[in-house]
């Protein structure tokens, strides 16, 4: 598989607070990836030592195959946009004027894509309108049609969808997906908003305390947030038999409980353990989303 990003235990310290702390990571090309930690993990750190903000303490990382410490980082991160934090825009200026003023500081030889950029992000009916009277959304559009300049296929969006209403939410969303689709950018999106997230992301990255506690991949998600009976059985071996019996799908956990992936008859199910003497102790359905499996997987419920 190639990767836009890896890193390799990449860790960053601040006198005596370790914000990364032997941090590895994988970003498969044409992926969105969702990155997903409660407040203080790591999240913005990370993406501020990729955009060469910061250095690391320790550790390494590729983009697009060239390490962070080799002359040619400086051509990979030409192939990079982000949005970190906050949008940097002028606000004195319309939202061409901001485009013109980016093209400028990468050195751009004409102002040629501006107009389909300013269409892209659905501004370019905004004419003189200074961008200081912008809605959120509409700077948040604007900062990533900056981040788009230089017409980059790796685009990094720190908390994008971060204070806006459901339609901003929404704009936000369906420029993400057709950025990633049509013009195949890879995406880095960090949020706290977990279930607009998960109408986005091909891929996850869950970080907790510095690091990277799982990676995985949406259809991987999908599977362990599948809706299943949690059924404790006195025997799972009996168990095992008789759903093999009946044709449906199950998980043992372990020699009492299984994950029984179908809403089978239950008398039925019953009966038939019965006269293999084995008793069946609980039953429960288990429907987990995305919020709920992350915090079964890292703990606690003040994330970002």
């Amino acid at each position: 598989m190639e990767y836009v990003l890896k890193t390799n235990n990449l860790c960053k310290q601040y006198r005596h607070f370790k914000a990364l702390c032997g941090l590895s990571m994988h970003i498969p090309k044409g992926a969105v990836y969702g990155f997903v930690g409660k407040n203080g993990a790591g999240k913005t750190t990370l993406i501020r030592l990729i955009c060469g903000l910061q250095y690391p303490t320790s550790g390494d990382f590729e983009l697009y195959g060239v390490k962070n410490t080799d002359r040619g980082i400086s051509g990979s991160r030409s192939r990079m946009g982000a949005v970190v934090e906050t949008p940097s825009i002028y606000p004195n200026m319309t939202a061409e004027e901001n485009l013109k003023m980016q093209y400028r500081l990468l050195g751009m030889p004409s102002f040629d894509g501006i107009q389909e950029l300013l269409k892209l992000v659905g501004l370019e009916n905004t004419g003189n309108k200074k961008a200081k009277n912008f809605s959120l959304g509409m700077k948040q559009r604007l900062g990533i049609a900056i981040a788009l300049c230089g017409n980059p296929d790796f685009l990094i969006l720190d908390e994008p969808i971060n204070g806006l209403d459901p339609q901003g939410i929404i704009e936000i969303r369906e420029l993400i997906l057709k950025l990633n689709r049509e013009r195949q950018i890879t995406v880095l999106i960090s949020s706290h908003i977990l279930d607009e997230l998960s109408k986005l992301a091909t891929h996850y990255g869950f970080i907790d305390n510095g690091r990277i506690v799982k990676e995985m991949s949406a259809e991987e998600l999908e599977q362990a947030c599948r809706k299943c009976i949690h059924m404790t059985v006195t025997d799972t071996k009996i168990l095992a038999r008789v759903l093999d019996g009946m044709e449906i799908t199950y998980k043992i956990l372990d020699e009492k409980t299984a994950d029984v992936y179908a809403k089978p008859n239950f008398s039925q199910l019953a009966l038939a353990l019965s006269k293999e003497n084995c008793e069946v102790i609980s039953m429960e359905e288990h429907d987990e989303n995305l919020e709920s499996f992350f915090v079964n997987l890292v703990g606690g419920a003040n994330h970002e």
